[in-house]
């Protein structure tokens, strides 16, 4: 498998180069020459194969000769090895539950694989390589994690100060060796401006072996297509495919679930949630794709401006609007709505969402209002411990705390504070 940059003014790459590149050289992202597609055979008789069978079969058309079989199928197995299950919360709605991992956020699936896969590639280098990612709550935890103690690589996360919650805080503090946070007086998108200007300046990246593991990384972004697929495997009604409702920021997730339906998983309809950053609620409104600054909300894993993967969206449907809206719709929940769900949802059905869920939640909701026959996934992507000051005064509750959450509390934060500026960045990763 080739991949090509969105730009189209980098030469095409395999797997292992993409990956290790993290970005390509013209500031545009990498998107597979082509898009494969899975055996009828594997999707109607998905409940007979196991969900490292099922995963394997998805990511390895991707990956190619990159990495042998077996390495392959050990780096799925070591991703997945944590329960994704498909909860009934009413009949006509289900939450995909993606915080059973060991962040206890829907990151850890891509975090681990393109740890495991950087791990893979980098093990023969002679040169120390340096993870760069700009983060907006779960990506940095769930990075951090990944690549804790991984011999060979330094990882740096850029976080907006008191812009995450407390718990994703000390998931991306509290590691240290060789897990780097930076507290940047700014925004999300400030952070995301400052990892891009990083990644193309020429002479910085000749002296550093600078890679991202941001969904802008295809080994980040493609393996969240798994749990698409166990969703489907869990789907009773295998005759009425489901309604999908993503929480989107970043709009990588998404993406991946687009792709795995374009590759033959049967799904009615993607709803893209958003909270009040509404960058592409509008556009599929007005065709006009007008980023603006982040708007700091209760659901701030999704406080995105200007959403990168919107372009991989883009470029599966070959920038064609009016098949894109026939698979995509979008809305904006705001943060009163937000909360009026969470509250509602858990005193009628008892079941608990997160501050993003919510806004899934909500916008499935209104879409099957309008379509009685369907029925539909939300997906939860986090566990609402991790927003336990947002949800706890809205239900009136405690929320429990797992035990490793409550370990990870009582460690000291270990964070380097920073202005906003690309510079001061440069200067700290040249330091390292």
């Amino acid at each position: 498998m080739q991949y090509f940059s969105t730009n189209h003014q980098s030469p095409k790459v395999d797997f292992k180069q993409a990956t290790i590149n993290g970005q390509a050289p013209d500031k545009g992202l990498y998107f597979p020459e082509q898009i494969p597609v899975l055996p009828k055979e594997i999707i109607e008789n998905i409940t007979s194969y196991s969900n490292e069978e099922i995963a394997f079969q998805v990511i390895k058309p991707y990956v190619g000769d990159a990495i042998p079989e077996v390495d392959l199928k050990r780096i799925v197995n070591e991703t997945i090895n944590f329960d994704i299950p498909l909860v009934k919360v009413t009949d006509a709605i289900y939450s995909l539950e993606l915080y059973h991992g060991p962040t206890l956020a829907f990151k850890d699936i891509g975090a681990r694989f393109m740890s495991r896969c950087l791990g893979y590639f980098v093990k023969n280098l002679s040169k120390k390589v340096t993870v760069l990612v700009a983060t907006s709550g779960d990506t940095g935890g769930a990075v951090a994690n990944g690549f804790y103690d991984v011999d060979g690589v330094d990882v740096v996360i850029l976080y907006p100060s008191g812009k995450v919650s407390s718990v994703q805080e000390k998931q991306l503090t509290t590691l240290g060796k060789n897990i780097h946070a930076l507290e940047v007086a700014g925004t999300f998108d400030d952070c995301q401006q400052m990892v891009k200007e990083v990644f193309t300046d020429e002479a910085l990246n000749e002296k550093l072996f600078l890679t991202s593991a941001n969904s802008i990384n295809v080994a980040r972004w493609l393996p969240q297509q798994f749990y698409y697929f166990f969703a489907y495997k869990q789907w009773a009604p295998k005759n009425n495919p489901p309604v999908i409702a993503v929480p989107s920021g970043n709009f990588g997730n998404i993406c991946a679930g687009i792709l795995a339906h374009v590759s033959g998983l049967p799904v009615k309809h993607f709803i893209a949630a958003c909270n009040a950053n509404n960058i592409v609620p509008n556009f599929m409104q007005t065709e006009k794709y007008e980023p603006k600054k982040a708007v700091a909300t209760i659901s701030n894993a999704m406080d995105v401006g200007n959403p990168s993967n919107f372009i991989r969206i883009l470029e599966i449907f070959q920038h064609q609007f009016v098949n894109l809206k026939k698979v995509l719709s979008s809305c904006s929940i705001s943060d009163q709505e937000t909360k009026d769900t969470l509250q509602k949802v858990y005193q009628t059905e008892r079941y608990l969402l997160d501050p993003h869920g919510a806004v899934g939640y909500l916008a499935l909701q209104r879409y099957l209002q309008n379509n009685p026959v369907e029925k539909g996934i939300v997906l939860e992507t986090a566990h609402p411990v991790k927003f336990y000051d947002v949800v706890e005064p809205v239900i009136g509750e405690v929320v429990p705390i797992p035990e490793s959450v409550q370990q990870q509390l009582l460690l000291e934060k270990k964070s380097t504070k920073i202005a906003a500026e690309v510079d001061l960045l440069k200067g700290f990763l040249l330091s390292l």
